[in-house]
């Protein structure tokens, strides 16, 4: 049986997709091995978003290839989308597939007994992606406890540092049964939390039903206990989605909403359709709305015409608001946006030590979320494996939680007492009347 090892790289929407495909090539009879290990065929699942990103994609090749030079390397996802031709020059792939043929992949594939190394890649690419709404081919297995669960690709809006519309195309969304129907495969094999993931989830819609009311049908799946949304555009976040998560047992109190920069000088060259003004009474009505929000978001630094005027305001922002962390991103150019065009670029030394002081504030903005909650009784969704003697979960509001334990907690939902916090997780201690506890198989 040929072995098949798969790497994704960037966001939780490459990670769902990532799954599909490895459960197609299960189906297809390949012994899927982790990545790292000996291999016949590698599958990179590729991001584009920053240069890191593409430079990691290089690495992950060149490291497979040198315990199995004999492998197979099938490059996918958005690089292989706005990076073809830099791909083709990289020694060792074998086959690029764009996004449009993303889905097909393993019919692609040489039959196992005549996988070799080609030499040159065979390319499958279109410049553009089709518009329609979609289905997909296979339902993944997820390797997490929490689910990841595609309802959404493509973005309309042209942000002048992103890749994602030329690397995705144009918003469209999933079909509802094709969700529908994911959504209960996955509770029957024993998973308790979906994550909905898409590249602009808010911009869900099919025929009257937009992102509230498909969360209100998946509600309606038995055994289902949580569902949480993943990054969500500021301007897709409406009144009837801050009531409805406000009043919902299942819908997690977490909102992962992209501020990008503090300075309207600087969001207006991004071509963010948003101010700073604007994005605080966002922040605002939805921690009003709903007790125990977990808030996180991105933040970008060393944008061109960065001042520090500018940063400051970044930071000051950043402080004010209710943030329980930060993804920090330093800018790099990706050719073909329009922020490659810009005057002021900013020093990468100068851009570093900007991310540092916002890293630093997103460690302070961890401890105090954590903080927060000693003395509570949370339940925690308990991820597989420990670290450093603690066994992890999550909150419905994201708090990680650490509680040592030499029992398997693996996705079992369990209420534990906060008994202090630090910069990692908050730590805490099983309630007394659930010290002894099964584990809930994920199949």
């Amino acid at each position: 049986m040929k072995r098949a090892s798969l790497h994704t790289l960037g966001c939780r929407l490459n990670q769902a997709e990532t799954a599909v495909l490895e459960a197609r090539l299960r189906r297809d009879g390949y012994h899927v091995v982790e990545f790292g290990e000996p291999t016949d065929l590698l599958v990179v699942n590729t991001c584009s978003v920053t240069d890191e990103a593409e430079r990691t994609c290089r690495y992950v090749i060149r490291k497979t290839l040198r315990h199995s030079p004999g492998a197979f390397v099938a490059v996918t996802g958005c690089y292989a989308q706005t990076g073809v031709q830099e791909l083709r020059t990289i020694p060792g792939i074998d086959l690029i597939v764009g996004n449009q043929f993303k889905w097909d992949l393993p019919s692609f594939l040489p039959a196992p007994q005549a996988m070799k190394k080609q030499p040159d890649p065979e390319v499958l690419h279109t410049r553009t992606i089709d518009r329609e709404d979609f289905t997909l081919p296979d339902y993944g297995e997820p390797d997490s406890t929490r689910a990841l669960l595609k309802i959404q690709d493509g973005c309309n809006v042209m942000c002048s540092f992103c890749l994602i519309p030329f690397a995705r195309g144009h918003e469209r969304s999933r079909l509802q049964d094709d969700v529908i129907r994911e959504a209960e495969a996955l509770v029957a094999k024993g998973y308790r939390e979906i994550v909905l993931t898409g590249v602009n989830v808010g911009q869900y819609r099919q025929d009257e039903l937009d992102l509230v009311g498909l969360i209100a049908q998946l509600e309606r799946i038995e055994g289902l206990e949580r569902i949480r949304i993943s990054s969500i555009e500021p301007t897709t976040i409406t009144n009837a989605l801050l009531d409805w998560m406000s009043s919902s047992s299942k819908l997690c109190p977490y909102l992962h909403v992209p501020l990008q920069s503090g300075d309207d000088s600087i969001l207006s060259s991004m071509n963010r359709p948003y101010n700073a003004e604007k994005f605080t009474h966002l922040i605002q009505r939805a921690v009003a709305a709903i007790p125990h929000l977990g808030l996180g978001t991105d933040l970008m630094v060393g944008f061109p015409g960065e001042t520090g005027e500018a940063f400051a305001h970044t930071l000051s922002l950043a402080r004010e608001l209710p943030f329980s962390y930060f993804h920090v991103f330093t800018y790099s150019p990706r050719p073909g946006t329009a922020a490659t065009k810009l005057p002021d670029q900013v020093l990468i030394a100068v851009a570093r030590e900007r991310a540092k002081k916002l890293a630093e504030l997103s460690r302070l903005k961890r401890l105090a979320f954590a903080e927060r909650y000693i003395g509570s009784t949370v339940p925690v969704l308990f991820e597989s494996g420990e670290i450093d003697g603690y066994r992890l979960g999550v909150t419905a509001n994201f708090l990680k939680v650490g509680v040592p334990s030499n029992i398997d907690l693996t996705n079992h939902l369990q209420d534990v007492h906060i008994t202090g916090a630090s910069d990692r997780w908050a730590v805490g201690q099983l309630t007394a009347e659930h010290q002894t506890v099964r584990r809930v198989p994920v199949l």
